[in-house]
């Protein structure tokens, strides 16, 4: 078995994750969109395409995926992501959506994902807000999948299920509108009668954001490991990451091991594919940092420099201009700063914004 250290996973999952280079390819040709990008909040999606490619504003689908968080996805990929995000079993989709507002709906299992999903093609005939489809859903699942709200004096489907079935039950979401408004995709998608197959998703995270283990892949799809070990795939090659037994398809094995680290600086929106592994010990063994980075709510961005996290970052809307502040955790070389502001630029025009002002300054972390 290979052992590698956490410099060499980094200087691997940079050029995996397309952030040594920034390309002219149509969005639609980075290997991120295999996984997905998300955009929590709204806009960070084209943020991360900006941080690898100058034509980051091409045609994609905006649809709730992983976890039911909102991604942008190939159109072309739909299809198949809906297999992929099926649950594999009962213990998987309850897993996924069970929770204190609904503590009966688990029990249902992967039938709660089909009602949803056949709910939502049932009432999705048109750009919908996401009040009116959460009543015309709710009306239409069993009452298991829903809670009663005083406020309404209604009853509600838990969000948890209602997100997470939406692709399957065919819609998407309107990404340029300012609320949230649900919209049904051009070709209606096939609800699965039976399990779903997760392993393109399995190995695009162990790809992407590899070498991993098992628990981190779970945590990436809201399920437990045993829920999702059936799936497991083959043509893994397993390695150790400082000490740790991890996992990453046999044909990435001698990529990670010629790993070399990478020159450059990226601002990274809080929710880039790159952050989203799930080993965060690896990307920043530093705990303070890491409760920087990664918050229970309000994430900041990261600033990447030569492939390791070295800060932070903020932005806010100031009359034409775009607010950048970096909190560095350390004194910035003048090459980094100058990178820093090219790359503000990119996030600047990834908003539509016509320029980017930055203001550098020191963590105490």
């Amino acid at each position: 078995m290979a052992s590698v250290g956490r410099a060499k996973v980094l200087a691997y999952r940079v050029v995996t994750n397309q952030l040594h280079e920034r390309v002219g390819t149509d969005p639609a040709d980075l290997e991120i969109l295999d996984l997905g990008v998300a955009n929590v909040p709204a806009g960070t999606a084209r943020q991360a395409l900006a941080a690898r490619t100058s034509r980051f504003d091409g045609p994609l689908a905006m649809v709730w995926s992983t976890r039911g968080a909102r991604h942008l996805h190939r159109r072309a990929d739909l299809p198949r992501l809906v297999e992929a995000l099926w649950p594999v079993s009962d213990a998987d989709a309850e897993a996924r959506f069970g929770s204190r507002q609904i503590p009966d709906g688990g029990r249902l299992g992967i039938a709660a994902f089909r009602a949803t999903a056949e709910a939502f093609a049932a009432a999705i005939t048109g750009p919908t807000s996401k009040g009116d489809a959460s009543r015309s859903v709710s009306d239409r699942v069993p009452e298991a999948l829903t809670y009663y709200c005083g406020p309404c004096k209604a009853r509600h489907i838990a969000g948890s299920i209602f997100q997470q079935a939406g692709l399957a039950g065919g819609v998407h979401l309107d990404e340029d509108a300012p609320q949230t408004v649900i919209v049904p995709l051009d070709e209606p998608m096939t609800v699965p009668d039976g399990p779903g197959d997760p392993e393109a998703l399995i190995r695009a995270y162990l790809k992407l954001l590899g070498p991993a283990s098992p628990g981190d892949v779970a945590k990436y799809l809201g399920t437990t490991v045993t829920a999702i070990r059936p799936a497991w795939p083959g043509g893994l090659a397993e390695v150790s990451v400082d000490g740790r037994k991890a996992w990453i398809p046999e044909e990435d094995r001698q990529r990670l091991l010629d790993a070399e680290p990478v020159d450059g600086v990226r601002l990274l929106p809080a929710s880039d594919p790159f952050l989203q592994a799930r080993d965060r010990s690896v990307l920043t063994p530093d705990k303070a940092k890491e409760q920087e980075v990664w918050r229970v709510l309000g994430n900041p961005g990261a600033l990447l420099v030569d492939g390791d996290l070295a800060g932070s970052w903020r932005a806010k809307v100031a009359g034409k201009r775009l607010a950048v502040t970096v909190t560095a955790w350390a004194a910035p070389r003048k090459t980094v700063l100058a990178a820093v502001d090219e790359e503000a630029q990119w996030l600047a025009a990834a908003r539509g914004i016509p320029t980017a002002e930055v203001t550098v300054e020191r963590g105490d972390t």
